[in-house]
């Protein structure tokens, strides 16, 4: 028997690799599946890249065809052309598994529903609906070319996993990272795995703008570039202090990059859609602490006799964890 809550949760779990890297497209897993048998298990990495199906559809020709690809399966146009072609029945004993229906539109990538309305896998199944009204349809349009469409399985999982890209489509999302020991302490110098390190310059990759207290700035003097996934890139910053700019050392290297926006903000305006990370101590979190969506926590193997750390007293509520490196990367957010 097939256990459709299996399979949605490996392509929920993959979704989660990727999240917020993703920006400003939401986190999306798939998984193709034939006869029993796991042929690939993907995800979307990169708006304007394939979304998640394609590149599950292409993983599974790999491992069908014992053949690679001679393409970069994050072409869409590629991508999308290739599967196209095959023989009409290369897929008509694979089921799909997606986190978030298939998109109906044709916009930088072009429309997996209407694909998949083509390659007519045996059944298609989806967690959860695209609440974006101009991108929705792709069920409608399954349904219409007469695939077998099970809707709704693992979708509260499918819903946490979709929150922030719902709410950066109404007012900007703010994801607040921190590092800690085992122990609950922070500052003392790098306390993260490389990976986390890297983890973390991927996504001010993609944020609209980073947020950091005046005291980090004055005290830790950092550049908070990219360095570590992108060299050529760095966020613009929001300095929130009473202080005004010019009051600032302009020889920290953060104010070093070039091409670069650095300004300093008494208060934030979060109403408009998009996305920010903030970097910060006790007092940022406190200051921002009704303002937060999201945290992400690195929670590092180590007991650190530093005796800073974050003074808040509130609930917390996991969304998931995983690994990354000696890592545990926490999604969690405020009860």
């Amino acid at each position: 028997m097939v256990d459709d809550s299996f399979f949605m949760n490996l392509a929920i779990d993959k979704a989660w690799r990727y999240q917020i890297l993703t920006y400003p497209n939401p986190a999306v897993g798939a998984v193709v599946v034939e006869n029993g048998r796991i042929l690939s298990i993907e995800a979307h990495k990169k708006a304007g890249s394939s979304h998640a199906e394609i590149r599950a559809l292409l993983g599974a020709w790999e491992v069908k065809s014992k053949k690679s690809l001679d393409f970069d399966k994050d072409d869409a146009k590629k991508a999308h052309k290739f599967l196209s072609l095959l023989p009409k029945k290369f897929f008509i004993d694979c089921e799909i598994y997606v986190t978030l229906e298939p998109c109906s539109h044709d916009g930088k990538t072009p429309s997996c529903a209407n694909l998949l309305s083509k390659l007519k896998p045996k059944r298609v199944i989806i967690a959860t609906a695209d609440p974006i009204d101009s991108h929705s349809g792709g069920i409608k349009i399954l349904k219409e070319t007469k695939i077998k469409v099970d809707f709704g399985i693992e979708k509260s999982r499918a819903e946490k996993l979709l929150e922030p890209f719902k709410i950066w489509q109404k007012r900007t999302f703010v994801l607040f990272k921190l590092a800690q020991s085992l122990n609950g302490k922070i500052g003392g110098g790098y306390l993260s795995s490389a990976e986390s390190l890297a983890h973390t310059h991927q996504i001010r990759e993609v944020i609209d703008r980073l947020i950091i207290g005046g005291e980090t700035v004055r005290v830790d003097r950092p550049k908070l570039d990219c360095r570590f996934s992108n060299p050529q890139k760095a966020p613009d910053i929001t300095i929130y202090s009473n202080k005004k700019l010019e009051e600032f050392d302009q020889s920290i290297p953060l104010f070093q990059v070039k091409g670069r926006e650095v300004k300093v903000c008494k208060s934030l305006d979060l109403s408009k859609g998009g996305l920010v990370l903030v970097e910060g101590g006790d007092k940022m979190l406190k200051a921002l602490s009704q303002r937060v969506d999201w945290l992400l926590v690195y929670l590092t193997p180590k007991l650190s006799s530093n005796e800073i750390s974050y003074n808040l007293s509130k609930n917390i509520e996991f969304l998931h964890q995983e690994r990354i490196g000696v890592d545990l990367k926490l999604w969690s957010k405020f009860e």
